[in-house]
């Protein structure tokens, strides 16, 4: 491979990706069953937490970290634990992922309970952090998830039996042995639905909408205004001296606009009246 051009390293890439497309749709049911799981929980007022090591603990931090502005979760509703903590993020730990006792540890840290779920996150199947993480959750009550990029993977003695398994099927990567490739791509997709159906369960989203942003910025303030006015029928300056009026929160905006319409509505009907 180091001998090909740039040109032929991009088609190569770009072809092998096609394969976590396959992936997800072969783990189809595997999925569903997973985002039961997690909708369950978080609707029963349980958190949903992503544990693992590497890039695959990095991408449970990404997806947790997107809750909060997204779908104006609380922070502690989806956490994530990463072998090797915080400084892992930036600077990789590698030999945290094997402690399973530290996984163990931070899971009792959190408290886990009888409502809340624990998906551990690991491309070859057999990361001990994970697993004593999953262990330690499931004597806390907690429901327990495995996303693998192991298609095989079957527990072994000593390892929980997770209420729900995802194999994820993508095949060698491009440089051998490099998880941050295929198998890390198609983590972040299984993340990205279990989280994405968690908030849609609990109301966070109307159609299609991110109607429960948080405009902390001007684009998503923008976006803010464009929401209120796709749902009312308003124009951008009602829209946006609604969002100011509810403390620009998109719901509660259009929720005000739509009150003040009905009491139009019936005063004009009154009016009307002989």
């Amino acid at each position: 491979m180091h001998q090909k051009s740039v040109k032929q390293l991009v088609q190569l890439f770009v072809s092998e990706e096609a394969f976590t497309v396959r992936a997800l749709r072969r783990a189809r049911r595997e999925i569903e069953q997973a985002a039961g799981v997690v909708a369950k929980c978080l609707q029963s007022g349980g958190r949903l937490f992503y544990v693992g090591a590497g890039t695959s603990g990095r991408l449970g931090v990404l997806d947790a970290s997107e809750m909060p502005p997204t779908f104006q979760a609380p922070p502690e509703q989806v956490q994530a634990i990463l072998a090797g903590g915080p400084e892992a993020i930036f600077r990789a730990q590698e030999g945290a992922e094997d402690d399973a006792e530290a996984g163990g540890r931070a899971v009792f840290e959190r408290r886990l309970g009888r409502k809340d779920v624990l998906v551990g996150l690991t491309a070859s199947g057999r990361t001990p952090f994970v697993h004593g993480a999953l262990r330690a959750g499931r004597r806390s009550g907690a429901a327990t998830i495995l996303v693998t990029a192991h298609p095989s993977w079957r527990p072994e003695k000593g390892t929980v039996r997770p209420d729900a398994v995802v194999r994820l099927d993508v095949g060698p990567e491009l440089i051998a042995g490099s998880t941050r490739l295929k198998a890390g791509t198609v983590t972040k997709m299984v993340c990205n639905i279990l989280s994405s159906i968690g908030m849609i369960r609990l109301g966070r989203v109307y159609d299609n909408l991110m109607v429960n942003v948080v405009p902390s910025n001007e684009k998503l303030r923008a976006r803010a205004v464009r929401l209120v006015q796709v749902l009312t029928g308003v124009g951008p300056e009602a829209a946006a001296a609604a969002l100011k009026k509810s403390g620009n929160r998109v719901t509660a905006a259009i929720a005000h606009l739509k009150s003040v319409s009905r009491l139009r509505k019936k005063g004009n009907e009154s009016r009307s009246r002989p």
